[in-house]
This record gives structure tokens, sequence and C-alpha cells, in this order.
């Protein structure tokens, strides 16, 4: 193995390769010509003394190494991409990229009219949203800012809780007139319910109402939140809502209100060492604000049961 150490631009050309399997999908997804890739993957596995692909009429497959590298290649990008946002405006000026991490339902639903008003307020200043439901994207340096439903026990971040989101349970309307208003959890066993596919998500919430949830339970399955909500709107089934999002749509109903409903704090966070970044805290402080209002906009008929997300 040669003395030197391959550098970035070959790990991201092999990365980019990995993704898309062959040289021309890599090429077209940096921008590079597929020779300047092939050489780079050239260079790469001479510097390596050891192949990272194996030719097939698939594409190209990786090797055992190749594979192992990955993750490796997958952090060095991380951190290409959070040194190139921090190097894209001084610390005190109103410039530059700032990266934030929601989940689907608030990156989605609740985001885009927050970041609309503070791109008015600081047009210079670029934005990139990642949903993701990861709790460890800020320590990865994956994101700048992250607004998450538990709080974060890493003594390295800045957390601030600006409220608590009730949620419960919804139906449209048209859904109502066909089964009726329950008058109570039991007669839900007649009505057709949306919930989760696998397992592991079903875990996230055991209970509904006071009877435990299995997979079965559910009419329709989705372990996408963004998709459950679409079947609620569409009159799919009855399903959990977030109270202030329901607010901006009348045909969703709420259903047994003080009795299938739970709370999740929301929390904005970001790394102290992004503190002395001026963008860092506009974007921070403005999230702390707007979140703010939006968990009060809608709040359980009762005090619902804390729930992590």
């Amino acid at each position: 193995m040669a003395n030197t150490s391959p550098g970035w631009e070959l790990y991201r050309s092999f990365l980019a390769v990995v993704r898309e399997g062959s040289l021309s999908g890599g090429a077209r997804l940096l921008g590079l010509t597929q020779p300047t890739v092939g050489r780079h993957i050239d260079a790469l596995e001479a510097s390596l003394g050891a192949g990272l692909f194996t030719r097939s009429q698939g594409g190209l497959t990786p090797t055992e190494l190749a594979l192992a590298l990955v993750p490796h290649a997958e952090a060095m990008s991380m951190a290409a991409e959070a040194l190139q946002r921090a190097a894209s405006g001084e610390a005190e000026e109103e410039r530059g990229t700032v990266r934030i991490t929601a989940s689907e339902m608030i990156a989605t639903e609740v985001l885009p009219p927050i970041l609309a008003r503070f791109r008015e307020e600081h047009p210079r200043i670029a934005i990139e949203l990642v949903l993701s439901n990861r709790t460890d994207d800020l320590i990865r340096r994956d994101a700048d800012i992250a607004i998450r439903m538990i709080r974060p026990t890493q003594s390295s971040l800045v957390a601030r809780k600006v409220g608590v989101l009730g949620l419960g349970l919804h139906a449209h309307k048209n859904l109502i007139q066909r089964f009726g208003m329950p008058a109570s959890v039991e007669d839900l066993k007649n009505c057709p319910i949306i919930g989760f596919d696998r397992e592991s998500s079903i875990r996230r919430l055991k209970y509904l109402g006071g009877f435990p949830l299995s997979r079965e339970l559910f009419a329709f399955r989705c372990d996408s939140d963004i998709g459950q909500f679409s079947a609620l709107k569409a009159g799919v089934g009855f399903g959990m809502c977030q109270y202030p999002l329901a607010k901006r749509y009348p045909d969703l109903v709420p259903v047994l209100p003080g009795e299938i409903e739970f709370e999740l704090d929301v929390w904005i966070v970001m790394h102290e060492d992004l503190k002395t970044s001026r963008r860092m805290r506009l974007m921070f402080d403005h999230l702390v604000e707007e979140m703010s209002v939006y968990a009060r906009s809608g709040q359980p008929a009762t005090k619902g049961k804390s729930f992590s997300k």
C-alpha cells in the first residue's frame, strides 16, 4: 500500500459509484465525466492495493472491502459538508448556509411557512432541510440545528424546550358519517384504524386508549407519518394527528377527545460550537419563537399522557 493517503476527491467518487452502482451514475451525481470518476476509482484501488468493485451485467458490485469503507466515506462526506457550511459565511455576517433536520411531519407540514418568513428577513442565508427522526444528527454533524420531540442528553448540545405538542385521534367528517362518532374506545374496534406496519414502529405507541396495539388492529398500515396523514385526510381511517395541524383542515374531526391523546415535548437543538455563528443564532432564535407559537395553537382537550417519539 502506498504511503500517501488517498484524497477526499477519490473517496467522494467511490461513494458516488457505490450509491449509483455504475461509473456513469456516479459521474452524473457529482457532475463529472465518466473517465474522471473511473480514474479516481483506479487511483483509490491502487492506493489501497485492492479492488473495490466487481463488474457484472447489472453494473458495479462493491467488494467486501468497499462495503467496509462505506460508513467511513460517509463520515468524510458529512464532515466535508459541515466544513463547507462553516466556511460559507463569516461568523458575524448574515450569510451562508444553515442545515436543519426535523421529522417528516414537522419538515413538510409545519416548517415551510416558518422558513419562508425567515428567508424574507434574511435572504442571504441559504437553508438545507433534512427529513430524519435520528437523534444523533447533530453529533454526527449531519445538520446544524434539529427540531426534536425528545430531550437531548448529550452535553455538547444547546437545547431549548419551546412547548408541548398535543396529538389526538381524528377522522375525516365523511368517515364519521359512514361509521358514526365512536362513543367509547370500545367502539373503535368496529372502525378502520390507521397505524404502523412494522412491529418496531408499533412499539413507539403500545396502547390506544387503554387497549394494546397490534398490527392486526390496523386497517391501513404505513410506517411513514406523511403516508398516515395523507390517508387520514383522504378518509381512509381514524388516525392520530397533531392538534394544531388538524385545525388547518376543517374536514378533520377530533374523536374521543380527552380519552385518546398524548403530548410531545418540542425541543430546538444545536451543537454548542455553533453559538458563535450569527446565522445559526438567528435561525435558532427564529425556530424557538415560531415553534412556540405552533405548539400553543392547538392543545389536547385534557392533559394527555407524555409520549416520547
